[in-house]
């Protein structure tokens, strides 16, 4: 883990923070909306396990079974075609944008270096909810309860390593800010 983080902090620069926001801001812009219309289609109101913060296996089921035949293939396909990108994205976003920002602000040192990770842990943890969901539904109507229950755990996870990259992001920007604030009232001393 030490030697992923320490790459991450070797290999983001300004630049790369940079694109990585703008390839993160376009995909907002441009794929996530068509992919949302896209999912609506086979969804309706009934939504999609993954964009839920926890389901059960027995939810997970009754999703599988609203969507249909050719609602379950189209969210597979999109698990592994539109979800596979989108984790890359924002990973690649909030990876270098973090540890750019804590390596500017002096503290890629600190007990705080690993947080860079973080993101990392929940784009993993993105796709093994990618996997468990996509065999459920390739699978439905057979049980799969393992895989079924594991889903939403995964999702569960995934979300809250999402939501603490982003704090990880906003911790790393105010420290950037508070190390930018100190230095000019050191020099005037």
């Amino acid at each position: 883990m030490k030697t992923l983080s320490k790459w991450l902090y070797r290999v983001s620069s300004g630049w790369v923070a940079l694109a990585g926001l703008i390839i993160f801001l376009a995909f907002i812009g441009l794929v996530l909306p068509d992919q949302a219309a896209q999912a609506e289609v086979y969804s309706g109101d009934l939504g999609s396990p993954d964009s839920s913060i926890f389901y059960t296996a027995d939810q997970l089921a009754a999703f599988a079974e609203a969507y249909g035949p050719q609602g379950r293939e189209a969210y597979i396909q999109a698990r592994w075609t539109f979800d596979v990108a989108w984790p890359l994205v924002y990973t690649l976003f909030l990876t270098t944008s973090i540890s750019w920002l804590l390596k500017k602000s002096g503290n890629h040192t600190s007990r705080l270096a690993l947080i860079n990770l973080l993101p990392v842990f929940g784009m993993a943890l993105d796709f093994m909810e990618n996997t468990a969901a996509s065999i459920v539904m390739a699978r439905f109507p057979r049980n799969t309860p393992i895989l079924a229950h594991l889903s939403g755990v995964f999702t569960a996870f995934k979300w809250i390593l999402i939501a603490l990259g982003f704090a990880a992001l906003i911790l790393a920007i105010f420290l950037m800010l508070g190390k930018l604030i100190k230095k000019p009232k050191q020099s005037s001393e």
